[in-house]
């Protein structure tokens, strides 16, 4: 009964990103959307289900690793590149265009990767129009054309690659070897723009008003007047979905806070006291620490823990909701499901070209049987989107600003097997960091911190005595969609005291280390 919150396409325009397997390809749906335009993601090999539902404004191709020549190389069914719908084909998404439509491609002499010049031919097409005639692009690519579709014409080239930017003579398909969605082409927002607004005529109304309106109206209709739960973390996603879901039912949602044992310092009493005192609305608490932590017992495999949590996490909001409807049956569960999270898990239909890179316990981490149908309105959001639309919502900033936290919580920063006591050392630990992050003002600047229990001892000494404990490792990153993030640069003063605290006050800890690995091709969390 696992109902799949649908894309809130319907009444906005969509510009559909068809996913040839790049690992820009989140990047390029969060810029469109920047420029407020409602983009979706489709994998090429479903794109002949997908695209006549969603009746794109626009379509953008996207790169990938393949060549076009490859035996089973992604393609698209060229109905859709017959000049009807605009298209704007990026690096193997400009190859595609080419071969399907008379061009040719080849391996080019020397691949091209990293920072290039690009001269523009033809200032006077809509896409570089009032740009720099040179501008700095990134490439990173092994193959080029070599030869042109009939009647198309070069509006760019680098050293390296003649065929920089192609257009059709009418000016709608248009194809770029370079990426400009990433940030080392500066002007690559303005290229988006002018193919958005100048080719395309996209109207860019997709905002947090229109997608607050929208989402209530839907949620209304598809509950009725059935009761709903809600499960709350105390994080920016479960109450931006929760008070979404509110606004649509009122008090037929129920907000159901599970206090899992695995939470950190004072955090259960803080999440309690704000959304009571600021949300307004319902709210029941659960302590099943005692049952999360037998679930857990002797387990290390990340992956598993995060199964066990899920199934748990679901368990608990069916007795839950038992008790709160009487005798009724409670149809809905709310999650705070987004959509790096689907993504990441590649839990969905929508993302079947995707891999696995760790499992979600709201997404690939629930059980079969769930007796819950899901509602999940911020399942196609980036985290930045979600923190608008909870701004507009009028959530208080030290909500919507707090630092993401993991629905498995403490679980997976507790490398190994997760105890009572490992518990306790890494609540301290992670709490001193927190707050000297706090006090030297620099809270904001980092997008998520936290402390790691790794499952190693190493040999110390404090006072005159040898020690063999437990190690803490710092996380602090940078990032604004948490598809990809940079180690944050915190000033070694505070390392030093956050170091320096956590040794002498936090026993069991004789020695702290700073993660210094960008995502990719780390992951935020370590687990």
């Amino acid at each position: 009964m696992r109902g799949v919150e649908q894309a809130p396409s319907t009444s906005h325009e969509v510009v559909a990103i068809v996913d040839f397997g790049s690992q820009y390809t989140m990047l390029i749906a969060r810029r469109v959307r920047e420029l407020r335009v409602y983009s979706e993601i489709v994998p090429w090999n479903r794109a002949e289900e997908i695209l006549p539902r969603l009746n794109p404004k626009a379509l953008i191709l996207s790169g990938g690793p393949a060549s076009v020549y490859d035996p089973d190389a992604p393609s698209l069914d060229p109905r859709w590149l017959d000049g009807r719908v605009p298209v704007l084909g990026i690096c193997y998404g400009l190859q595609v265009l080419a071969h399907a439509l008379g061009g040719r491609v080849a391996p080019a002499r020397e691949r091209e990767y990293g920072p290039a010049r690009l001269h523009v031919v033809d200032p006077r097409h809509p896409l570089f129009r009032d740009l720099p005639r040179e501008m700095t692009v990134w490439m990173s690519h092994g193959d080029r054309v070599d030869a042109l579709p009939p009647g198309w014409r070069a509006i760019a080239r680098t050293d390296n690659a003649p065929y920089a930017a192609i257009s059709d003579p009418a000016g709608r398909r248009i194809g770029v070897q370079f990426h400009p969605e990433v940030a080392h082409t500066p002007r690559g927002r303005d290229i988006l723009a002018r193919f958005l607004f100048d080719i395309c005529g996209c109207a860019g109304d997709w905002t947090p008003a229109a997608f607050i309106e929208e989402t209530v109206a839907r949620v209304r209709e598809r509950v009725g007047e059935d009761e709903v739960i809600a499960g709350l973390s105390g994080g920016v996603d479960s109450a931006v979905a929760a008070t979404l879901v509110h606004r649509a039912v009122g008090d037929r949602l129920t907000a159901v806070f599970v206090d899992h044992g695995l939470l950190r310092l004072g955090e259960a009493e803080q999440v309690v006291d704000t959304f009571r005192k600021t949300l307004h609305m319902r709210l029941v608490t659960v302590d099943a620490a005692d049952a999360f932590l037998r679930d857990l017992q002797g387990v290390t495999d990340p992956e598993e823990k995060r199964r066990r949590i899920g199934h748990r996490f679901i368990r608990v909001f069916e007795e839950e909701a038992a008790r709160l409807a009487r005798g009724r049956r409670i149809r809905y569960l709310v999650q705070g499901t987004l959509y790096p999270d689907v993504i990441e898990s590649a839990a969905s239909q929508d993302t079947a070209t995707a891999r696995t890179i760790k499992t979600h316990h709201n997404v690939g981490g629930l059980p079969e049987d769930i007796q819950f149908e899901l509602i999940e309105p911020l399942r196609y959001l980036f985290k930045d989107e979600v923190r608008a639309v909870g701004l507009a919502l009028g959530l208080p900033e030290d909500i919507v600003w707090r630092h993401p936290f993991p629905g498995p919580g403490l679980a997976i920063r507790c490398l190994g097997e997760v105890t009572p006591e490992r518990l306790e050392r890494l609540r301290r630990a992670d709490a001193i960091f927190l707050e000297e992050l706090r006090a030297a003002g620099l809270y904001r600047a980092t997008a998520q911190a936290f402390a790691v229990l790794l499952p190693v001892r190493t040999v110390g000494v404090m006072g005159d005595y040898r020690t063999y404990a437990e190690v803490v490792a710092l996380r602090a990153v940078t990032t604004e969609d948490f598809m990809t993030a940079d180690w944050a640069r915190l000033p070694d003063d505070l390392l030093a005291r956050v170091s320096a605290r956590i040794v002498n006050e936090v026993p069991g800890v004789n020695r702290v280390v700073y993660d210094i690995t960008s995502k990719p091709p780390g992951t935020i969390e370590w687990e």
